[in-house]
């Protein structure tokens, strides 16, 4: 059966539809996770469901587990994840409202742990291409078909947050022709792939930033509103996805971290080991 993740963003803390449902609490190597797995039966596909900032949208976005929530979706076997993000729009023609499948990311954060490597494993991974192609092309048939406005690719800057942007900042993002801004996906992404998942954003436009000199500047209150009517979207693109995702992968996603390692085999911690063995024993055990 095919394992999907679904990290939910603000305002998607859950996933209808779901069957045989049932709640995980994991420990992991890198500590707790933001919340329980929720995990259960879409279609003929296994869904594991993680709200990332907690169920009452506890957790501020330098504060999330990234690490944790990770290694998580990878121990209860997930191969793909969706992930979904609420963003400010830097374009005249994203919307609010308007759906971006992006392809690029500009890392702008500041303090977030972004590897499982280090501690004595150095380990380094290829991530010219951040979004699984593959992944993504199923999301935006999915998101056409469910009649929204979607962009496919752009390249959303992630800030450390949890401030929005400076005047200067959002226009500075705008001249790297930069599409969206948000707080979430990195190192989400950078972690999924050392986990040899494929990762692919929806990110939910709400609001033009603060570089539009006719459109009121963000705020929570807007955002909220845009987030409110675009649940129900978000919710019909990750169903459409998860109906589409194939059986097998393809993609070279599923052999990312094959030859990250770069520590000799008997340099390697005992420790380390055993907190990368979810990802590397497949290879490590071939030695």
């Amino acid at each position: 059966m095919r394992t999907i993740g679904v990290i939910g963003g603000s305002g998607l803390y859950e996933i209808e539809g779901l069957t045989s449902i049932e709640r995980v609490k994991l420990s992991t190597p890198y500590g707790e996770p933001s919340d329980e797995y929720i995990v259960g039966q879409l279609g003929d596909a296994k869904v594991i469901f993680l709200p990332r900032h907690g169920r009452g949208h506890r957790i501020l976005p330098h504060e999330i587990n990234f690490r944790a929530n990770v290694w998580g979706m990878k121990k209860l076997g997930v191969e793909w994840i969706l992930s979904v993000s609420a963003v400010g729009s830097l374009k005249e023609e994203i919307a609010p409202g308007d759906i971006v499948i992006v392809d690029q990311f500009i890392d702008r954060t500041k303090a977030r742990q972004a590897s499982f490597f280090g501690d004595g494993v150095a380990g380094h991974v290829g991530f010219g291409d951040p979004i699984c192609s593959d992944l993504a092309a199923h999301v935006y048939a999915s998101a056409k078909q469910a009649g929204a406005k979607v962009h496919q690719g752009g390249t959303y800057v992630v800030m450390e947050g949890p401030m929005f942007s400076t005047r200067a900042e959002s226009n500075l993002y705008r001249s790297w022709g930069a599409s969206v801004i948000g707080m979430t996906n990195l190192p989400e992404a950078k972690l999924a792939r050392e986990a040899e998942i494929c990762y692919s954003t929806i990110a939910l436009s709400t609001d033009y930033d603060c570089w539009h000199e006719t459109e009121e500047d963000v705020s929570v209150e807007a955002v909220l509103a845009i987030i409110k009517k675009n649940v129900a979207l978000a919710k019909a693109i990750v169903k459409g996805s998860v109906e589409r995702i194939p059986e097998a992968r393809r993609c070279a996603c599923q052999s990312a971290s094959q030859f990250a390692v770069m520590t000799a085999p008997e340099a390697i911690p005992a420790a380390g080991r055993e907190r990368l063995g979810i990802i590397m024993n497949k290879y490590w055990e071939k030695k």
